[in-house]
């Protein structure tokens, strides 16, 4: 498993929202299922981090995890599903609720299907 400051990470190569460029970043998840949970909370600064606009411009990524690379599509989550998609995200990692908690907008949680 990768690491980055002793949390789990995967790397997303993802297309850039302006750009169009390919871009790869590590990024912490969340396990689930058969796939991974992306939360979009930049510690909860104010702004959403530039990977978000990304997935949301260009769903389709590959992801690489444990060394073995797969196509895969992300989708923002909502309502319902969010909820409890948050509650597993915050046990998971309990800082996301701190993190929550200081900043005005809603953190956003992808699925990686």
């Amino acid at each position: 498993m990768n690491q980055l400051s002793g949390l789990p990470i995967l790397l997303v190569e993802m297309t850039g929202a302006k750009s169009g460029k390919a871009r790869t970043i590590p990024l912490m998840y969340v396990p689930n299922d058969n796939g991974f949970v992306l939360v979009a909370s930049q510690g909860g600064a104010p702004r959403h981090p530039v990977w978000y606009h990304n997935l949301v411009a260009h769903p389709k990524v590959r992801i690489t995890f444990a060394g073995k690379t797969k196509e895969m599509v992300v989708r923002e989550v909502v309502d319902q599903e969010k909820a409890e998609l948050w509650k597993i995200c915050c046990r998971y990692y309990p800082p996301y609720q701190e993190y929550q908690d200081r900043t005005d907008r809603v953190i956003p949680v992808f699925i990686c299907e």
